[in-house]
This record gives C-alpha cells, sequence and structure tokens, in this order.
C-alpha cells in the first residue's frame, strides 16, 4: 500500500508550532530559524490546500481545519515516538540485540539478565530467540550465542562451554525410574536434534536400544521440559539447561548418568566487525556466567 503523506518535516513543524501557538518557540524547540518552520507550514498548507493558521500581526492561531487536523497529527508523532523508543531505547541509552537458540534463551539466559541489567543499568537489551532468526539480519545481531559443532561460513566462533545430557523426569516419575532398565516404565521423550544420546546411554550401559521406546518427539527442549514435568516421561537434557529446574524441584534426575553432548554453545561473530563497547560488556559477562555455571 502507497502512503499518500505530507512531508514529515512540515507535519513535525506543524504540531510544534499548534502545540507552542508560535513559529518562534518552534523554532526554538526544533533547532531550526523562524522563517523555516513558517516556510514548512505554508507548504504544508499548499499541500493541503487549506490554510492552517490564521496569522495575526502578534498571535498565532489553529483554523478550523487546523484543529480538526492536529489530534491526528499528534497521535501520528506520539506512536512513531513510542514506538521508536519502545523498540530502540531512550536517547543516550545503547540497545544491543541478542540472539540465542529458544530452549537457551528461555531456561538459562532470561533468568540471569537481572543481575546483568544491575551490573550495566545503561544497557537495554533485545533478546531474540534463533527460532526467529530470520526476523533480523546477521549484522544487525549483537551478540551471537548458537549450539553447534563451532564451524558456520564466514564467522569466527568462540567456545563458551561444552554440556552434558542427562536423564530428567518428574519427581513422581522418579520414585519408580531407578536404573536405566526401568525406563520402559515410562516412555521416552525425545528432542529432535539429540535422537543419537538415547541410543548412546544404552549402548554405554551394554543395553539394548529400541526407538519404539520413544513415544513422544518434540522439536524444543523447552517443550520437553512441560511436557516431562507433567509427568509424561523421560527425557534427555542438556544438564546447563535444567539445573534451575532441577534446583526448584520441578525435575528430578532418576539415576546417576550422562552422554557428552557434541556440540556445544559457542559466540559467534562476524570477522572484522565494528567495536560495540556494550556488547563486548555483555560478551565478558556471558563468558563470566558460561564459567561459572560449568559442567563438572
Amino acid at each position: 500500500m502507497v502512503y499518500r503523506l505530507p512531508n514529515l518535516l512540515w507535519l513535525r513543524a506543524f504540531e510544534s508550532s499548534a502545540r507552542l501557538c508560535s513559529f518562534t518557540a518552534a523554532a526554538r524547540e526544533l533547532g531550526l530559524t523562524q522563517a523555516a518552520v513558517s516556510h514548512q507550514v505554508r507548504s504544508l498548507e499548499g499541500k493541503l490546500g487549506f490554510r492552517l493558521f490564521q496569522r495575526n500581526a502578534r498571535s498565532l492561531a489553529l483554523t478550523e481545519m487546523g484543529r480538526a487536523y492536529l489530534p491526528a497529527v499528534r497521535k501520528a508523532m506520539e506512536d512513531l515516538a513510542f514506538s521508536t523508543q519502545g523498540l530502540f531505547g531512550a536517547p543516550g541509552r545503547r540497545t544491543i540485540s541478542v540472539r540465542a537458540p529458544i530452549s537457551t534463551a528461555v531456561l538459562w539466559l532470561a533468568p540471569r539478565l537481572p543481575a546483568f541489567r544491575e551490573r550495566h543499568p545503561g544497557i537495554r537489551l533485545r533478546l531474540i530467540s534463533a527460532i526467529w532468526a530470520d526476523a533480523i539480519a546477521d549484522e544487525d545481531v549483537d551478540v551471537d550465542i548458537r549450539l553447534g559443532e563451532g564451524a558456520w561460513a564466514g564467522m569466527q566462533a568462540e567456545l563458551l562451554a561444552r554440556d552434558v545430557m542427562v536423564p530428567v523426569c518428574s519427581p513422581v516419575i522418579a520414585r519408580r525410574v531407578r536404573r536405566l532398565d526401568d525406563v520402559d516404565q515410562a516412555q521416552i521423550v525425545q528432542v529432535l536434534g539429540f535422537q543419537d544420546h538415547w541410543a548412546r546411554l544404552y549402548g554405554a550401559e551394554g543395553l539394548a536400544y529400541d526407538p519404539a521406546r520413544v513415544g513422544l518427539a518434540v522439536d524444543t527442549t523447552l517443550a520437553a521440559v512441560e511436557i516431562v514435568t507433567m509427568g509424561a516421561g523421560v527425557a534427555l537434557m542438556q544438564r546447563r539447561l535444567v539445573q534451575g529446574l532441577i534446583a526448584e524441584g520441578r525435575l528430578a534426575v532418576p539415576f546417576a548418568a550422562e552422554v557428552p553432548l557434541e556440540q556445544a554453545h559457542y559466540l559467534v561473530s562476524a570477522p572484522g566487525a565494528a567495536p560495540n563497547t556494550e556488547a563486548d560488556a555483555f560478551r565478558a559477562w556471558l563468558r563470566g556466567e558460561f564459567g561459572e555455571a560449568a559442567v563438572a
């Protein structure tokens, strides 16, 4: 749709002049000359074909058309200002965009962000799930956290931490699933993308793995957490992501077992990226958080 709008600078001059009832005061507010503001308003009137102000020797008053037009112009200006500030932050406050896998973002990163905000109150954060990766270009991401094997074409990857997969279930299920053999009593909840870990766990115990044991497959650890918490089965999950839920008692580890995760969390960046003090502060904080929560 093509919007037939007057010049936005003319609209800004009109709104300021109407609010302050003075071209001179509007000029001071906008950092322009009185003549420039008057010219912009006249240009707007010429575009619209109506006079918006009644110009008297020592006063300025809105015409009937000016009074009718002002509320719509003012609302449009306010909406644009609020949207700009909400998305990009207030002037003088730098907003950085942080992208992370959705389960890492929700289960591990989000609970830690208040600590970063307390340490760096002047930095605003915009957290973007990798599930919406196409919604923002790589060059617009200030801090990019990825889970993978460390090789992305044309990008530099810095290892943050490795992890292991551990079995988790609800505390109720944990009472009757005391060892790997007992998993047959509760269905396996499989997280897609990590299909081989159950087979590797069974193989390490010298047991045959039957894929038919998988009763439910989901595409994110986040979904698996909700399903398993409700008592629907046992899942293998990254220990880093579920440590907090285990400590809270929402999840339980039914038996001692772990499978090394071949993938790891990395900080990814383009070679020669422009310096960014705020993003560097977040990366430094992030390295510390991953280090403190390292998997033994």
